[in-house]
């Protein structure tokens, strides 16, 4: 939507404003692996997938410390305890959020599916080429070095008929009754 792509231009700019390898890339989800992966190689921003653990950003004596100017999330939910350190430590939080998360404590939201494989790619690879683009890296009609589909968490047959089981309508249908 047009929010949406108003948004990541938004996130872009203030992306560009900070060091970018100081920017720390926080995911607890395992469809945003890849994407993060894509996007922090593209851009030189940090990635941290996977557990947040607690202290990364408020206890200077743990070994995996890390002092970022900017904290991205993938879902609110999920990377809730990134959110929490960040605003504790004052560092300022984007966020990609559903509209059932609550997004109280992240200062830039960009409005978008954080559960769908092709969703968080596409919100990725946009923000990685925007981001491009501003610094003059990338012009309008460039393409990048990798295209949306690159960016896409890839999952084997066997969970693809899981995933399709969960949301064949026949089943949604057997569940309601």
């Amino acid at each position: 939507s047009k929010k949406t792509l108003s948004r990541i231009q938004t996130a872009a700019k203030f992306i560009n404003r900070a060091n970018i390898t100081k920017v720390l890339v926080c995911s607890g989800r395992e469809y945003a692996s890849t994407p993060v992966e894509k996007f922090c190689e593209i851009t030189g921003a940090t990635p941290m997938l996977g557990r947040f653990m607690p202290g990364t950003l408020t206890n200077p004596s743990l070994p995996y410390y890390r002092e970022p100017e900017l904290v991205f999330i993938s879902d609110p939910q999920v990377d809730e305890q990134a959110i929490v350190e960040a605003t504790n430590a004052g560092i300022p939080v984007i966020g990609i959020s559903n509209t059932d998360n609550v997004t109280s404590k992240i200062d830039l939201v960009i409005p978008a599916n954080n559960r769908g494989r092709k969703s968080l790619a596409a919100t990725y690879w946009l923000l990685a080429r925007e981001i491009l683009m501003q610094k003059g890296k990338l012009k309008d009609a460039d393409s990048m070095k990798y295209k949306i589909d690159d960016f896409e968490t890839k999952i084997t047959e066997e969970e693809l008929e899981e995933e399709s089981e969960r949301m064949s309508p026949s089943r949604m249908r057997i569940q309601r009754q």
